[in-house]
């Protein structure tokens, strides 16, 4: 069973590296051809290599639920938990192109690096202010440009699969410009491809995607508000898919808990 756990995530990876090689000079055409300021059908390209890797892992039971959008060139200020790199694949197969904003170093990664350049991708250095505050300034414009942007308000990847704080910026941005936020909610991803290892595991993922939340009249000031709204109805959907509560699911809660224990 161990050889053949390994030898399966083997082919697999050689199927993945396999199909980025191939997408980079596709998306690189595509690229070309794509005179809009936004890159909107470049990207939207690109995030059907998702779609592809997916497929190829096998063990992965992917399903998608929840509000559907009337019109995908309505932005949206998208909003995720995140548990595994393997998100990232997963969640670009939505039906709509969204620029992603993240962490500078996966622009040093082979191939994805180049990618990201070539869609217009944003990026940023974790504890640089000056860098956060460009990234928000390259998210408006897209934003302005009738394209999504995607982020992971949490920063980094939960630990243990429960939702830690969030970030002011992605619903900073939102109350600025006057732009919903959509929440997305993904669980069992932490199981497809596990924290800290190479091989592939068998998991059952599940994607909702929740009502959006408008930020029409909101100012500054709401910023929090709004942010613990959205943590909140995110929470939720993760306790009610595993069957449990609220605080079971909300790190926060937990760490206060285990603190006044100890």
């Amino acid at each position: 069973m161990e050889l053949r756990s390994k030898l399966e995530s083997t082919l697999t990876w050689a199927g993945l590296v396999s199909l980025i090689a191939l997408w980079v000079p596709m998306t690189a055409v595509a690229r070309l051809f794509d005179r809009e300021p936004g890159l909107y059908r470049c990207g939207r390209f690109f995030r059907r290599l998702g779609r592809a890797m997916s497929k190829v892992n096998r063990a992965w039971r992917i399903r998608f639920e929840g509000t559907v959008l009337d019109n995908p060139r309505n932005p949206y200020v998208v909003v995720s938990n995140h548990l595994a790199l393997a998100d990232i694949p997963i969640l670009s197969c939505v039906p709509w192109e969204m620029k992603w904003v993240a962490k500078k170093e996966l622009l040093r990664t082979p191939l994805i690096g180049i990618l990201m350049r070539l869609v217009g991708d944003i990026t940023v250095r974790r504890g640089d202010r000056a860098s956060g505050a460009r990234a928000l300034v390259a998210a408006r414009q897209y934003l302005k440009q009738k394209v999504s942007v995607m982020f992971f308000p949490e920063g980094t990847r939960s630990p243990d699969g429960r939702l830690y704080a969030f970030n002011d910026g992605a619903f900073m941005l939102a109350i600025k410009t006057q732009v919903p936020v959509l929440p997305m909610v993904i669980d069992g991803s932490q199981y497809a491809l596990p924290r800290g290892g190479w091989r592939f595991g068998t998991a059952d993922v599940r994607v909702r995607v929740l009502a959006p939340v408008s930020t029409t009249g909101l100012k500054a000031k709401d910023t929090a508000a709004l942010k613990e709204k959205v943590r909140g109805v995110m929470a939720q959907q993760l306790a009610a898919w595993r069957g449990v509560t609220r605080a079971h699911v909300d790190g926060l809660v937990q760490r206060t808990t285990e603190a006044h224990s100890t």
